[in-house]
């Protein structure tokens, strides 16, 4: 074989190895250096490595070395790592007052919790954002799947910095990573615990709205709505006797059941259901049948850039119309290339991939949260109380169902001196809520910064605390 022929076969191996890391410096559309430690790059996992997996990495604002290392799984499935870096949780998003829809420019985000800990952001599972595989076999996906190549990940990425190792660990995720976080959580606790290297620190794990099973976070929708003022009393316990409290699970011959949950949707239909509060601007995609509306699969459905707003025609503001300024900026080739992506691996880069073959595998984690809690990991559960995704009174059904004994009773917590949301501790867990403050604003192209989970924020102080 000539050397040439050599080389390029050294080349392509390392190319499909996934040993790429990449400092980045600067960003097109923030001015000058970046003030944090930013690393992007791929990571082979599976056999033969076939699935590589894109990263972002943010060292600690305050102290790398002594701060917790997060590995944060954004939801979905299928939700690119940008959606929690740039809207939720990252050192910087957009600014919308300057950015225009050819030119979006970033912010450094003050509420940023890479202020008090070192995070990872990964594109997963593969099909997410950046992250590809070589052959179309790795596109069939599942919650198992999901779960197994992110724990292989962060076992080849802490093999690769080694530094880290001592850190507190903790798995993190919000929205349908409510299924993935502890299941992934509980794969480094078993790792620990058989010997695998490198031996984690694992201390525990935390997400916000976490869908975590049909019985609780759909049906909770009901309540939720009932407890906002969305349908009348007599709406929620009609609905309620004749379905049951069964609002998944419909037979479409009880027509007591059925008509109610007619009248139910009419009431819900023109909601912004991410945060009940905000517009909702986006058209609603028909429906066939109220089984179809009340559908579990459709948790996650995205709606984003179906109906964006133009220079010529104005509308209200919605939270929706910010992730025009992502795909923008994401599909720059600049962008691109300063993040080291490699050309013709995916064909269109999109926040959310809608098209991913997936197979929800994995009908709830109650059991997995009760062997994570006899093994004493910490874990801190938020959610905006405005959300009806995945609204809080579901998730509060389900923690009930963990039976465990309530160590501090519920509270007010605060942030500058007012009331910013409630909460209790449980044991080891803490479920803390939050409030959502709304300012009115200008309309913009590309306007105000999303914040958190399903529209709403919740500062990185205090959240690897002991308090």
């Amino acid at each position: 074989m000539k050397l040439w022929t050599l080389h390029l076969l050294a080349l392509y191996l390392l190319f499909q190895s996934g040993l790429s890391q990449t400092v980045v410096k600067s960003l097109p559309g923030l001015p000058g250096d970046l003030p944090f430690y930013l690393e992007s790059g791929y990571i082979g996992v599976g056999e033969l490595e076939d699935v590589q997996l894109f990263y972002y990495f943010v060292k600690s604002e305050r102290s790398p070395k002594d701060d917790p290392l997060v590995l944060w799984l954004t939801g979905g499935p299928g939700c690119s790592a940008l959606s929690g870096l740039l809207y939720e949780i990252g050192p910087f998003t957009f600014d919308y007052e300057k950015s225009t829809r050819d030119r979006p420019i970033l912010k450094l985000n003050q509420y940023s919790w890479t202020k008090v800990a070192n995070i990872i952001f990964l594109d997963q599972p593969v099909g997410t954002g950046f992250s590809y595989a070589n052959s179309w076999e790795s596109y069939n996906l599942n919650d198992s799947v999901s779960a197994s190549d992110s724990y292989e990940f962060l076992r080849k990425w802490l093999k690769l910095h080694p530094e880290f190792l001592s850190n507190p660990l903790y798995i993190a995720g919000d929205s349908y990573s409510g299924v993935i976080v502890p299941m992934v959580t509980l794969q480094v606790a078993k790792g620990n615990e058989a010997g695998l290297k490198p031996k984690m620190n694992l201390e525990g794990y935390l997400f916000g709205n976490p869908f975590t099973n049909d019985d609780s976070d759909i049906n909770s929708r009901v309540a939720f709505a009932h407890l906002k003022g969305l349908i009348s009393d007599e709406l929620y316990e009609s609905a309620g006797i004749n379905c049951n409290r069964d609002y998944i699970n419909i037979n479409e011959s009880n027509v007591g059941c059925v008509d109610d949950l007619k009248v139910v949707t009419e009431c819900l239909e023109n909601i912004y259901t991410a945060n009940i509060l905000e517009p909702n601007c986006m058209p609603q995609a028909p429906k066939s049948t109220v089984v179809d509306t009340w559908d579990p699969s459709l948790i996650n459905q995205d709606r984003s850039l179906l109906l964006l707003p133009t220079m010529e025609a104005p509308r209200a503001w919605c939270r929706d119309y910010n992730y025009l300024c992502c795909y923008i900026w994401a599909s720059e080739r600049a962008v691109q290339d300063v993040l080291h992506v490699r050309e013709g691996t995916f064909e269109k880069w999109v926040r959310c991939n809608r098209s991913l073959s997936y197979a929800y595998t994995v009908t709830e984690v109650i059991d997995i949260h009760k062997e994570l809690i006899k093994r004493g990991y910490r874990a801190l559960i938020y959610s905006g109380d405005h959300d009806m995704i995945v609204p809080y009174v579901g998730t509060l059904a389900w923690i009930e169902r963990l039976n465990q004994t309530i160590s501090r009773d519920w509270e007010a917590w605060f942030v500058d001196e007012q009331v910013a949301g409630f909460g209790f501790d449980n044991n080891l867990i803490t479920i803390v809520y939050y409030a959502i403050f709304l300012r009115s604003n200008p309309f913009h192209i590309c306007n105000r910064q999303g914040s958190g989970t399903h529209g709403s924020r919740i500062q990185a102080q205090g959240m690897f605390s002991d308090d």
